[in-house]
C-alpha cells in the first residue's frame, strides 16, 4: 500500500472507532509510538505492536472513565508520512467531560505504519 492508501484506510477505520483493526491491519509489528511528556502515567515510548496495544489498553482501563465519541480529520499526506487532527469526547477519571484534541504524525514504510507520534496538551 502507498502512504496515501494507508492514510485513507487509517481515517476510514478511525472514524468508526476500529482502533484494534487499525493496529492489526496497518501497523508493522515493530512499530513505535511516542507520546509527549504528560501526567497520565502512559509510557512515553512504546516499542512493538504488543507494547502499543498494552499502552492503549492501559489508557482505556486506567485513565478513561467514559468515552463519548471521537473524530479524525482527513489526512495530510507526503511520500512517507501522513498527519491527522484527531480527538475524543471523553471523561477522564476524576475530571469533567471534555474534548481532547491532538495531532498524530505517522511514518509509513513498505506499506505499514512504522511510527506514530502524538502532540497534545496534558490530561490536566
Amino acid at each position: 500500500m502507498t502512504t496515501q492508501e494507508v492514510a485513507k484506510r487509517y481515517v476510514e477505520l478511525a472514524k468508526i472507532g476500529e482502533l484494534h483493526t487499525i493496529q492489526q491491519e496497518l501497523y508493522s509489528s515493530d512499530a513505535i509510538s511516542i507520546e509527549p511528556e504528560n501526567n497520565s502515567q502512559l509510557p512515553l515510548r512504546a516499542e512493538g505492536l504488543s507494547a502499543m496495544q498494552e499502552k492503549e489498553q492501559y489508557f482505556y482501563q486506567n485513565i478513561v472513565e467514559e468515552m463519548h465519541g471521537g473524530f479524525c480529520s482527513e489526512p495530510v499526506v507526503s511520500t512517507y508520512y501522513f498527519a491527522c487532527a484527531m480527538g475524543m469526547d471523553v471523561t477522564i477519571k476524576g475530571q469533567a467531560r471534555r474534548v481532547k484534541e491532538q495531532i498524530g504524525i505517522f511514518e509509513v514504510r513498505d506499506g505499514k505504519i512504522v511510527s506514530e507520534q502524538f502532540f497534545y496538551d496534558d490530561f490536566k
